[in-house]
């Protein structure tokens, strides 16, 4: 079995970012956490429950697409039981965005009604949209806001300051920069949170990080495997089915050595662009 990588990554403004949420959190009425819907549970910041508090909150399984609907149920399920909705979404698409807003409205109905009548004209809800990097914010809120309001690139960290969209006369968004936390308790997480590129891969081990994605496929979804890279011998270890590929898609050097490298980065890109299938590597 293969080892973990010690992955630490926590650029200084998000230490900003944990105090801006805490300042801001009076002002709103709601707070919409965006997750991976391929890791539900790795995607999510571990210090946001504190730090929350009683706010009520919705979860939006973004990627859904992306991700195995038998299991993205189950997690829908799962919150239900917490009294947190949840909604699978694809915010590149618009998949399930059509849902947030009644969703919203319905979870803070009193509220609304609360406002309504004590004449506070335009007073609608607001929302605080949190998450950690590339996960989907600023997609969800260019979806929701109706146009391109907020600067997507996929790499983690882009989204810097805090910025308020009017989504209708009854609901307003309010965007944060993605958070992660300073540490990684269990190195499994941030390992999770590399394979979806939500860790840059310039501080990673690309081939370690390849051959233990391999270990959990070989698991979970070899089928999947051996519908991409053809009749592959699973009775090997990770690193071995990892030359498999690699001799497969003709990742040769000099000597008819296999580029184990390039075959690590070709995997992940796959698994990344949902070229292996949907795949979803956390279960309730």
């Amino acid at each position: 079995m293969s080892q973990t990588q010690n992955i630490q990554w926590f650029p200084g403004h998000m230490a900003k970012t944990r105090r801006l949420i805490k300042e801001t959190l009076n002002i709103v009425d709601a707070v919409a956490e965006i997750v991976d819907a391929r890791i539900p549970l790795s995607s999510r910041n571990p210090e946001l429950h504190s730090i929350v508090a009683d706010k009520p909150r919705i979860i939006l399984l973004n990627k859904c697409d992306m991700a195995d609907q038998r299991v993205t149920n189950q997690w829908i399920e799962h919150y239900a039981k917490q009294n947190i909705p949840a909604i699978a979404v694809d915010c590149r698409t618009g998949r399930g965005l059509d849902k947030f807003k009644t969703v919203t409205k319905e979870t803070l109905a009193e509220k609304l009604e609360y406002y309504k009548s004590k004449g506070m004209v335009g007073r609608g809800l607001r929302t605080m949209v949190v998450g950690i990097p590339n996960v989907g914010k600023s997609s969800f809120i260019n979806k929701m806001a109706g146009g391109i309001k907020a600067k997507v690139e996929n790499r983690p960290g882009v989204t810097r300051g805090n910025q308020w969209f009017r989504i209708d006369k009854d609901l307003e968004l309010l965007d944060t920069p993605g958070v992660l936390w300073p540490k990684f308790d269990d190195q499994t997480v941030g390992e999770r949170l590399a394979f979806t590129g939500a860790v840059t891969d310039r501080i990673l081990d690309v081939e370690l990080l390849a051959v233990r994605l391999l270990e959990i496929l070989m698991q979970e979804y070899p089928e999947l495997l051996a519908a991409r890279y053809g009749d592959l011998d699973f009775g090997v270890e990770p690193y071995e089915l990892l030359h498999q590929i690699g001799k497969r898609r003709g990742f040769l050097q000099r000597g008819n050595v296999i580029d184990t490298e390039r075959a690590a980065n070709m995997l992940l890109e796959e698994y990344r662009n949902c070229k292996i299938g949907r795949i979803t590597l956390e279960r309730v």
